[in-house]
């Protein structure tokens, strides 16, 4: 019996444009210490792919080039390292690293950053979810408590961030704005906003006004155009570049979130979405060869739901 020390992986060699991801072999890793090897089923693809890939957060994510992209994964344990002990070989587990790596056939993970994948929930669905359905909620909480009342603003309210955002935001009994493409507006409508704004022909600025938070999921010169819809008091939450706490203007409150993996807020959401009390939505499945592409496209197309690559096809 042979033992396969090769692997897929997606990974940059230099920081550049869409030609800059590529697929080739690389060696399959052991699990360390208190790590458990992952053999990746899917892995959600995240536009934080293609900002690592051109080097606009690279100070946020410092790099040693090659780098395997991907940031989370759905898969079965491989093996366990030294010390790890929250998993079985063969267990189904799902989860963000923490780190990159996710596109490879076989990752070292922290055990601590996965959860059992519920039943109900299968493997290429399962890996859209770690990053998106906790990011959302904790980038809903970053800037303090939500009251019942508020006026909160969503920025890409179709994609996997902002769709979570949307039902998390309307269980804290807060009045929602959201602007998505004109495709997406039934969508964002059914998963419960106030008010949807069809950002190719609305400005939002005309119809959001004295808003509590906006969550900014797409940057740019949207940021630049959500400072005049704030309240006094009011915040903006921006996750597509750490440019934001350079351009908040004087007496205002911008903030930008990286998302953290909280194993136990992930186990508790993937069970809701197993059970149907969440809604989460997968979008385009694409194959492993198909990634780098996935992550371009990812970058220049308004995406309904969430982009998984299926490491079957």
């Amino acid at each position: 019996m042979t033992t396969t020390t090769t692997q897929r992986a997606v990974l940059i060699r230099a920081y550049g444009g869409a030609a800059a991801a590529e697929v080739a072999e690389i060696a399959k890793p052991a699990a360390g210490p208190g790590q458990v090897l992952v053999r990746v089923r899917a892995a959600g693809v995240n536009g934080i792919d293609w900002k690592v890939r051109e080097g606009f957060v690279r100070e946020a994510f410092p790099l040693q080039l090659p780098a395997v992209l991907g940031i989370e994964l759905a898969g079965t344990v491989e093996a366990l390292g030294p010390g790890a002990s929250r998993f079985r070989v063969g267990d189904r587990v799902m989860g963000p690293l923490g780190g990159l790596g996710a596109y490879a056939d076989f990752v070292s993970v922290d055990e601590a950053n996965l959860v059992r994948t519920p039943q109900g929930l299968d493997d290429v669905h399962a890996a859209g979810v770690p990053v998106a359905a906790v990011a959302a909620w904790q980038s809903l909480y970053h800037a303090g408590p939500i009251t019942a009342g508020q006026r909160i603003l969503i920025h890409g309210a179709a994609g996997g961030l902002g769709g979570y955002a949307v039902q998390y935001a309307k269980r804290a009994g807060a009045e929602v704005f959201a602007t998505a493409s004109t495709a997406h507006l039934e969508y964002v409508r059914s998963l419960g906003a106030d008010h949807v704004i069809d950002h190719r022909s609305e400005r939002f600025e005309s119809v959001a006004r004295d808003i509590d938070l906006v969550l900014d999921y797409v940057g740019g010169e949207v940021l630049a155009r959500s400072w005049q819809v704030l309240a006094k008091n009011g915040a903006i939450v921006g996750t597509s570049s750490p440019d934001i706490l350079a351009r908040t203007p004087p007496g205002r409150r911008g903030l930008w979130f990286m998302n953290k993996p909280d194993a136990a807020l992930l186990e508790r959401l993937a069970a809701e979405i197993a059970q149907g009390t969440l809604i989460s939505k997968l979008g385009e499945v694409v194959g492993f060869g198909d990634i780098p592409a996935a992550i371009e496209r990812n970058r220049t197309e308004p995406r309904i739901g969430k982009v998984v690559a299926d490491f079957s096809r």
